[in-house]
């Protein structure tokens, strides 16, 4: 029996005021034998849930409570310091109905009442007080307040107020962590206890756990608050949790305030806050009797519409589905769900065609909740719905990114306001940002923070234990002093709460009034009118909620704007979701592995398989995306192998033929698992996904249970034991990391669909595709360079052609949209646009200028479309718009926009003439001014400011080849790797001179500092002596260069692990190749070796001599074995080395550099890794010496 009970606690939810993680309160409290704990988190309930699941797990008494902020007025009124915060005062939830009542004020209080904290007032608290207890709170309480401000008397009002509404469950509650304050409240307080009868409590008002955990705590206070080490923080240092016999030391002369912490406990209810899922009403036609028997009506005529006459196979499997959805009460959840799905489709929004398990179900497909036919597929329906297990549905819903907005604000008018709402995220401290918090707050340097923080292993759950297992890691651990401290506090901080946020793609749809059963928050977006559940997602379902995610599927918005494109241009209407997966022209896109830009199957090293695999049905490429991934991406070339009739297929037994064939007799897919243990060892549905499900998450106990169901039951269908023992051991194997086919097969439709409009639409497609990736500096080089493959120009702006949008001129040429130029925006362009289509093309400056009325097109708008030449068509150039000389204060752009103003103003104000006619305006025309264009490297970069990339090409595009393919680094590689690379690793980069200054030291000493851009961004550098004495000559502004630089120990670090990257030589890059480089040896697998290889090959070598000797090196991937293929004659110029490194079946090569002495291995990335450890050193060596 314990004899204290904690009554005012803060956990990880109280954000950064709290750091008591649940589950570890939870074990702490078991561990000090107190059989009860409360939460009260200040003015918030988002981690209730948690919480209560954690207590009643571990047989501790949950107390449901919350530090409520009560407003010193009303809780409409937000007008100065008065309103802000508000008395703090805790209440707990004595019963269920106790538990309702807090959760509609905290709702409330969030919702409607914020002003700086979340407000209830009394109205409120007496409108709901019912089944609540209440405590007077720390120091911030209303009770302390008035007694350190007005005396007992006024503090004994007060504390009426509260006995008149609370009666017996009102308490008067002491503290001491050791500040005078709460001393003299303490003695006030045992007086007012005397004279009103209320009895007392003893709390500590506890933010962590461990004593020892207080400097942590004092860490997350200073990153909410940007407070100094200095600055009073109003701890102590003893807000931690306490033993009873801490407790008792503090009050030694009031026992009977610990054994009212008890009292307390006692009176709390035995209640449950979880509740089986209440369904939202769907409204049915009257002659229909229940949900069930409507949704069983439109799946038949669904199915009448999708299959035509329905043969046995599809009856019976809707039959049985339907079933399992009738036993399951479901039916609400699926007319729900395509009620807001066909609305989506009525409203010209996207849908996507399936995603997830939900792809298995004909039911789904018969109402167009997907578009995957589950028979032609072979998709299981119990890998969605388990038959012999409960268990809520989950649809997950792709929609464009346009229209899911449009969706969300469907599903609230259908339901109503109060029953739909947005889902809280947390942001927590993970391992890494935990790490460097901890660093910036003790003021560690930086380099050394980020070189522990990047020690740390990559993944979403990974925590500093699993750092600490790592070599690298707990060495640098052990051998200092500092990381030690750092990673200690960093160890508590981490899964820390430290923002909240909004789902991006859950809304919950309730039955009835959401604050009747779950707590309420208000979104941080004040455009999103949705309130937000303060539960977390993943355990929202136990609290009686519909969770369905609406995501927004970027790739949906891109096939929406191809197909508006096509059809504007062709008058075509192309039905994306009927095409045929058997078109030619889009199978020979996947086997030339010319899918950049496609869906899910862009990467390098994809394409490097897809041109092995060569696809010849959709099958291959499911596969291959249930493949590409950590784990199974070893059974590729098997997979390619057997496909090609160069590896047997072989099966464990007769039975997993009709399995396996599809998939060349490798097991790929989680339905496979259950379709073996069903077709071997006769194992029924449901069992079947329980296997699934324990081997996928490697729960040995169910997999050792169901071993031996599945040999005996495999031993009935005459399979031997042994074979029997092996295949279910390979099913575990493979299940480890077996993927969704229902997920792998409906995104690999959705991705086909973008490969189909790319092969028979590529302009249109391009154009979309550049379209929603503007912000994005890397991926949109590379889509202009795909373009240039394409032979499809991209050109910029033009008021003349182009649209809001990217669009396609007549002679099948992308042009950039107005809208995408920063700061013209929608209502600019659509009144360029509409004035054009209206009364026709601009025929010079002055004309546009004449009709387009500036209201709409502001100055920002011109400007930024004059630096992205959307006026280079009307006889002009970009730098006459910013000409201005001597005498001129504005510069021309200026003076034309201000010269338009007038005349419109004058033909907004003309009078009629004293003969009632109207005045005729004219435009006088204006003369452009004389002046030199800009110069390319300007006018790149001035386009870069406005359109986020460059339109006319890029600095490097003279050099591209060379510097794609004899550097080892991009610039942004440097700065993500710099930290973790070895020393003495040489580091090959170029770029461009850019924001080049002189500057001087504390010591008067020059120094150069600039930066550095390539393709994939820009880093900062600085020169001092020699280096800036030797390197400034080719620091100038516009400059290209290529760099060599070795990563070596600052020379001042504190840190002995720290590094910087020291150039050693600098070259420009014009002239630099021919001069430095000596040899290649190109890596050539025999796999990639045809005639139409070796075709290419000679025809470079004959176009190409030069000075720089060649030699190929072949590897045969089964046997590892190496063959050099050379001659005194094979010697090419620069511009063929780049030629043959760009060569598909070429994976990489060694080149003997000048510049650094030393052969470097370059190797394409993404190509399989381990094809880099295939070359004997020896080949090196030779090529060294050579």
């Amino acid at each position: 029996m314990s004899q204290f009970v904690h009554l005012h606690l803060h956990t990880i939810y109280s954000i950064l005021d709290g750091a008591s993680n649940p589950r570890k309160l939870v074990k702490r409290v078991s561990e000090l034998g107190m059989g009860a704990v409360a939460v009260t988190d200040h003015g918030n309930m988002y981690g209730i849930l948690e919480f209560f699941n954690e207590a009643k797990g571990a047989g501790v008494k949950p107390i449901i409570g919350c530090e409520v902020y009560v407003a010193r007025r009303t809780l409409s009124q937000k007008n100065d310091r008065t309103d802000r915060g508000g008395n703090h005062l805790i209440l707990l939830a004595k019963n269920l109905q106790g538990y309702r009542n807090l959760v509609k004020m905290i709702s409330i209080a969030n919702v409607q009442g914020f002003y700086q904290n979340p407000r209830i007032d009394k109205d409120l608290l007496t409108k709901y007080h019912e089944g609540i207890i209440a405590s007077s709170a720390c120091l911030g309480g209303e009770v302390p307040r008035v007694l350190m401000n007005q005396g007992e008397d006024e503090a004994m009002k007060v504390v009426e107020w509260y006995q008149n509404l609370f009666g017996e469950d009102y308490y008067l509650e002491m503290m001491d962590h050791g500040l005078p304050e709460q001393k003299t409240v303490n003695e006030s307080l045992i007086r007012l206890s005397a004279r009103s009868g209320a009895k007392l409590i003893a709390t500590n008002d506890v933010h962590y756990i461990h004593k020892k955990d207080f400097e942590a705590h004092k860490i997350l206070i200073r990153i909410n608050t940007n407070k100094d080490e200095n600055d009073d923080l109003h701890y102590t240092g003893n807000e931690y949790l306490k033993t009873f016999e801490e407790m008792q030391q503090l009050f030694p002369n009031n026992p009977e305030a610990l054994s009212n912490t008890v009292g307390i406990a006692d009176k709390i209810e035995d209640f449950d806050i979880h509740h089986k899922v209440m369904l939202p009403v769907f409204p049915m036609p009257p002659e229909f009797s229940n949900d069930f028997e409507y949704m069983k009506h439109l799946t038949w005529e669904g199915a009448r519409k999708r299959f035509g006459e329905l043969n046995e196979e599809v009856t019976e499997r809707i039959e049985f589905e339907l079933s399992v959805i009738e036993n399951m009460g479901f039916a609400g959840y699926f007319l729900i769900v395509q009620d807001f799905i066909a609305k989506a489709r009525e409203m010209g929004v996207l849908v996507g065609p399936g995603r997830g398990s939900a792809a298995g179900s004909i039911v789904a497909f018969c109402l167009g909740i997907t578009n995957i036919d589950p028979i032609k597929y072979k998709l299981l329906f119990e890998r969605f719905l388990n038959p012999d297990r409960i268990s809520m549905p989950d649809i997950d819903v792709d929609f464009d990114d346009y229209g899911r907005d449009d969706v969300i604000r469907y599903v609230v008018n259908q339901y109503g306001a109060e029953k739909v709402s947005q889902i809280v995220t947390f942001g927590k401290l993970g391992a890494k940002s935990s790490i460097r918090d901890v660093a910036r707050v003790l003021g560690v340097d930086l380099a050394l923070a980020n070189r522990i923080a990047k020690l740390v292993p990559d993944g979403p759950k990974v925590s500093l234990d699993d750092a600490m297992k790592t070599k690298d890691f707990s060495d640098l651990y052990d051998s200092n002093a500092e990381v030690a401290k750092v990673v200690d506090l960093a160890k508590i901080m981490d899964g820390n709460v430290r923002s909240t946020g909004v789902h991006a793609c859950g809304v919950i749809i309730g039955r009835e009034d959401l604050s009747d059963y779950v707590p309420l928050a208000r979104p941080k977006d004040k455009e999103n009118p949705l309130p937000v559940v303060q539960y977390d997602g993943s355990i929202v379902e136990k609290a009686g909620l519909l969770k369905m995610d609406f995501l927004g599927l970027k790739t949906l918005s891109i096939i929406k704007d191809a197909l508006e494109i096509i059809e504007r241009r062709h008058n075509v209407k192309v039905d994306i979701d009927n095409i045929s997966h058997d078109d030619e022209k889009t199978l020979r896109l996947y086997q030339n592995g010319e899918t950049i830009g496609t869906f899910q199957f862009e990467s390098e090293g994809m394409r490097s398989w897809l041109k092995r695999l060569k696809p010849t049905h959709i099958e291959d490429l499911i596969a291959m995306n249930a493949l590409f991934r950590p784990g199974p991406m070893g059974f590729i070339p098997n997979y390619i192998a057997r496909k090609h009739g160069t590896e047997i297929v072989d099966y464990p037994h007769p039975l997993a033929e009709s399995v396996l064939s599809d998939t060349n007799g490798i097991m790929i897919y989680q339905e496979q698992i259950m379709l073996l243990s069903q077709q071997m060892a006769g194992f029924t549905k449901g069992k079947a996904d329980e296997l699934r499900k324990a081997m996928g998450k490697k729960k040995m106990d169910i997999i050792d249970k169901l071993r031996g169901e599945f040999i005996e039951g495999a031993i009935k269908n005459g399979v031997e034991k042994a074979v029997a023992n092996e295949v279910y051991s390979t099913m575990a194997k493979f299940g480890e990391y077996g993927f969704n086919r229902s997920h792998s097969a409906a995104y690999t439709v959705l991705a086909f669909q973008t490969a189909w409009l790319k092969a028979n639409y590529p302009a249109e497609y391009m154009a979309a595709l550049l379209g929603h990736h503007l912000n994005d500096l890397t991926k949109v080089t590379a889509y202009i360079n795909e373009c240039n493959r394409m032979g499809i120009d991209v050109l910029g702006p033009d008021v003349n052609e182009s649209a809001l949008k990217f669009s396609v001129n007549r002679e099948n040429k992308i042009r950039f949209g107005l809208a995408a130029l920063k700061n013209v925006g929608e209502a600019a362009g659509e009144s360029i646009v509409e004035e054009r289509q209206k009364n026709g093309v601009y025929a010079d400056i002055n004309d546009f200028f004449r009709r387009n009325n500036f209201k709409n097109v502001n100055k920002r708008a011109l400007e930024s479309m004059a630096i992205g030449g959307a006026f280079d068509s009307l006889d002009t150039h970009r730098a006459q718009f910013f000409h201005q000389t001597e005498s001129d204060q504005q510069v021309f752009l200026e003076k034309m926009i201000k010269h338009a103003t007038q005349v419109q103003e004058k033909q907004d104000n003309q009078q009629a003439s004293l003969f009632g006619e109207m005045e005729d305006v004219t435009f006088p025309p204006i003369e452009m001014p004389e002046c030199e264009s800009w110069q390319m490297d300007y006018l790149l970069s001035r386009e870069l400011e406005v359109a986020g990339f460059y339109i006319s090409g890029h600095p490097l595009d003279e050099f591209g080849g060379e510097v794609r393919y004899f550097t080892t680094h991009t610039l942004q590689e440097i700065q993500d790797d710099l930290e973790t690379m070895p020393f003495n690793t040489d580091v090959l980069f170029a770029g461009v001179v850019k924001d080049y200054q002189d500057r001087y030291d504390k010591n008067n000493n020059r120094y150069a500092s600039f930066l550095l851009f390539d393709y994939s961004g820009e880093m900062q550098f600085r020169f001092f002596k020699e280096d800036y004495e030797k390197y400034r000559p080719m620091l100038q502004n516009g400059q290209k260069l290529y760099l060599y630089g070795k990563v070596e120990a600052p020379r001042f670090a504190k840190d002995p692990g720290a590094r910087d990257l020291r150039i050693q030589q600098i070259r420009k890059l014009a002239g630099c190749f021919d001069s430095s480089i000596s040899g290649m040896v190109f890596h050539l697998p025999v796999i990639e070796i045809s005639a139409e290889t070796t075709k290419a090959i000679d025809a470079i070598i004959q176009k190409h001599p030069g000075n720089i000797a060649i030699q190929f090196l072949v590897t045969d991937e089964e046997n590892r074995e190496m063959l050099r293929l050379s001659n005194s004659f094979m010697k090419l110029n620069i511009e063929g080395i780049v030629k043959l490194a760009g060569l598909d079946g070429v994976v990489g090569w060694d080149m003997k550099n000048i510049i650094t002495s030393s052969v470097k291995r370059i190797m394409k990335k993404l190509v399989r890794e381990e094809q880099s450890d295939v070359f004997d050193e020896e080949i090196i060596d030779d090529l060294q010496d050579s």
